[in-house]
């Protein structure tokens, strides 16, 4: 096989980069030691990303990149100017790199960073594969799936693509987060398991809205409950301070507050939990079906095109999981639903059930070997 060149691109969020991911490994899979396969990573410059493809092996390069904000404000309109500016200069830029590196195929995992690599490999004739997770694309994928020869989706009913080109997968997740160990958990995170366990997860920079809701019935909850709470590098040093001034005594050793969770913290999260709290990223909840967990999902009211709450409303129909729209998340609300919850633990069990109704862990292989039999012809 002579030598086969792909350029990943996509947003910065954790969102957007574990798909990839999941995507990349398995590529690896598909070519075992193959040095003829050369990857590359093309987006506006972002910690994650760096942090995730560096590890992957995966050379990058940098653009710029616009995003447009829908806010209404001097601020916002300043912003959005200097971001107009900035997308020609993008697409140039990315001209210029793919035309060097000459790749095979660009796969596309959306958000506004992908817009100026997609336009620039339109223009130099390069195919464009796209992969959309949420129900409801941004304006983004919009763009990029009318340059995309194929668009795979997470959700049957996803809007807004051409159905001649949609094929349906799930959402690619690491297999890794999936190899949890309860055992290992408990050392992790010094887990008791005298009580059923609450994963609390409020996306990779954490949610001072769900956050806040916690502590004001922390001490309630943790009457019942044991909670591994990820709220965000920024909020955990106040938090831990918080909440070792007010806990008792008695109830501290429930309580075990993170800043973020790596991969192996993260599948010990998961085979730990009893219950799943969790913003309605297509990301999380596929890796929340996939690792058969029970979830409570409260959609981020600001995500464009309202897409957390199109993809929390899918998986809830399956019966999988419970939707709280943040507008209703009152603390006394809140900590009444998890009791009525556990009231029964039939009711848990069937959500559990449901899982398989929507679990599509195989995304990533499929994906894999779909960009193998592309680079093969």
């Amino acid at each position: 096989m002579k030598e086969k060149k792909i350029i990943f691109t996509g947003g910065g969020t954790g969102g957007h980069v574990f798909p990839l991911v999941a995507v990349i490994r398995n590529l690896k899979k598909e070519f075992p030691g193959d040095e003829r396969l050369k990857m590359y990573y093309m987006a506006p410059k972002d910690n994650i990303p760096d942090f995730n493809f560096t590890q992957e092996g995966l050379k990058t390069k940098y653009i710029f990149a616009g995003k447009l904000r829908r806010y209404v404000d001097p601020l916002s309109i300043a912003l959005n100017i200097i971001d107009m500016i900035k997308i020609p200069v993008g697409i140039i830029q990315s001209i210029a790199y793919l035309f060097i590196i000459s790749p095979d195929l660009v796969f596309s995992k959306g958000g506004y960073g992908s817009v100026p690599v997609a336009i620039a490999a339109s223009i130099l004739r390069i195919p464009i594969i796209l992969h959309e997770s949420d129900a409801a694309p941004g304006l983004a994928n919009k763009i990029v799936s009318k340059f995309a020869m194929e668009v795979f989706v997470s959700f049957q009913d996803t809007e807004g693509i051409n159905i001649g080109k949609k094929f349906v997968i799930g959402n690619p997740i690491r297999q890794e987060v999936l190899d949890g160990d309860r055992e290992e958990a408990k050392r992790r995170f010094n887990l008791t398991y005298e009580k059923p366990v609450l994963l609390v997860m409020g996306g990779s920079q954490g949610s001072e809205r769900i956050n806040n809701t916690i502590l004001a019935v922390l001490t309630q909850l943790l009457e019942d409950f044991e909670i591994i709470h990820q709220c965000g590098r920024d909020n955990i040093k106040k938090i831990r301070e918080e909440t070792d001034a007010f806990l008792p005594e008695r109830l501290k050793d429930f309580y075990h507050p993170y800043a973020f969770f790596d991969e192996n913290q993260l599948k010990d999260a998961y085979s730990a939990a009893t219950l799943i709290i969790s913003r309605a990223g297509a990301g999380s909840i596929f890796e929340i079906v996939a690792n058969e967990k029970p979830s409570i999902l409260i959609p981020l009211p600001e995500a464009a095109q309202n897409h957390q709450a199109e993809n929390a409303y899918r998986i809830a129909r399956t019966g999988a999981a419970m939707v709280m729209e943040e507008e209703n998340l009152t603390p006394h609300f809140f900590l009444e639903r998890i009791r009525a919850l556990f009231s029964s633990t039939s009711d848990i069990e069937k959500m559990k059930d449901s899982t398989e109704n929507f679990s599509k862990p195989e995304a990533g292989r499929i994906l894999a070997a779909y960009i193998k039999e592309f680079l093969m012809q």
